[in-house]
């Protein structure tokens, strides 16, 4: 196991570079027209495909870099260069991961080809977990899966909301209720092949920032999925859904379970922070440039300490939330537990940092900041998502103080 370093190898200094190159060259130039067209920007995913970095095996390298920052840089640098068109390029990779963490090799055989095409047919796919009342909640989640063994088919019903790439996804993941008496212990997820009927798109939101990437309802009436498409198999669940009946009757070890899917959440959030530093580094650099070459009083307004100032305060925030995150990302791949929530801090710190530091970029840029003809503006509103999804900054500091104080706060 690698030791912990704040120092790229030569090999990781490279991807980072390539990854740099490609949004800066790519990503930037097409960021303004499409969070204005709030599309899906397929023409960006499939160069990024033709050179390596929409695929599977792109980020399963990063994911297997030996210190654990591999990941957290590529999300950095793609966020970087815009973090509508980043999402709609690394979004698939969440289903993806879906797949490879819980499915069989049959399942991601099959399945992970088909989630991304080819470089001359892209395709995307979509993680369905979110409810209209089940959010933060996930025990509130309502979509139901039934087995009809006579067909050795699962029928879902439900509606899915907050979907990247919902309905437009060629291969859709699906978390379902199988057995409501045990709560979120009582879920499975199912793979929705392209095409199958009942799978619908609801409303597609026109959201606030993030406007290049896909985000919309996804409701399922009567979809009925083979057998095989539960991730895992049946006779896995079975035997899951059969320790957790035996628990719930004798009392035990429930606490112990809920603390291991807590850690799962962990180990991804980083990743979460990283595409946050990533945004806020974006509009400090703008920031920085504007204060060196604006000129009032005759003068650089970056020789105001009001202005300087607030530029030191954004570098040294911008540096401690990639410390959080490279430490958290560190922490998962070397198998240290997360005896302070440190996975959580790092998302918690880094989306906060994001909003207060494209805050005060638009604050430096005055008037120019508050129009469209800079990024920053643009850079802003795309930093509140990151307080939202993946779990809201109120439920990572919830996760935090019952890590710290062992207590179950409300």
């Amino acid at each position: 196991m690698a030791e912990f370093t704040m120092e790229l190898n030569d090999d990781q200094k490279q991807v980072r570079d390539w990854i740099h190159g490609f949004a800066a060259d790519v990503i930037r130039p097409a960021a303004a027209e499409w969070d204005e067209r709030e599309e899906t920007p397929w023409p960006v995913i499939q160069e990024a495909a033709k050179v390596g970095i929409y695929s599977l095996d792109f980020y399963a390298q990063q994911f297997f870099d030996p210190t654990g920052l591999g990941i957290p840089m590529a999300m950095e640098e793609l966020f970087w260069g815009d973090a509508g068109i980043a999402l709609s390029i690394v979004g698939t990779g969440l289903a993806a991961i879906g797949v490879v963490a819980n499915g069989t090799e049959e399942q991601i055989g099959t399945w992970i080809p088909q989630m991304y095409g080819t470089p001359d047919d892209v395709k995307v796919a979509a993680f369905c977990s979110s409810e209209p009342d089940a959010g933060s909640d996930v025990g509130a989640m309502r979509t139901r899966a039934v087995y009809d063994q006579a067909k050795d088919e699962w029928v879902l019903n439900g509606t899915k909301t907050w979907a990247t790439n919902g309905g437009i996804a060629n291969v859709h993941i699906v978390v379902a209720v199988v057995d409501p008496d045990l709560g979120t212990k009582g879920h499975a997820s199912f793979i929705v092949p392209p095409g199958t009927p009942g799978l619908t798109q609801g409303q597609k939101f026109k959201k606030h920032g993030i406007r290049a990437s896909h985000t919309a309802e996804v409701v399922l009436e009567d979809v009925r999925v083979p057998g095989s498409c539960l991730l895992g198999g049946k006779e896995k669940l079975d035997e899951r859904l059969a320790r957790a009946h035996e628990r719930a009757r004798s009392g035990g070890s429930g606490e112990r379970v809920k603390n291991a899917a807590m850690a799962t959440f962990e180990a991804s959030r980083p990743a979460v922070g990283a595409m946050a530093v990533g945004t806020a580094r974006a509009a400090y650099e703008v920031a920085l440039d504007y204060a060196k070459t604006r000129t009032q009083f005759g003068r650089p307004i970056i020789d105001n300490q009001g202005v300087a100032f607030q530029l030191a305060d954004m570098r040294t925030q911008i540096d401690a939330a990639r410390l959080l995150v490279w430490r958290a990302s560190w922490m998962a791949v070397a198998g240290r537990p997360f005896t302070s929530a440190e996975g959580s801090m790092s998302k918690l710190f880094a989306s906060e940092v994001a909003k207060k530091v494209t805050a005060q970029a638009v604050q430096i840029l005055g008037g120019n900041g508050f129009t469209r003809e800079y990024p920053v503006e643009r850079m802003h509103r795309d930093s509140a998502i990151y307080t939202i999804f993946e779990g809201t900054s109120e439920i990572q500091r919830l996760v935090i103080a019952r890590t710290i104080s062992d207590m179950p706060i409300r």
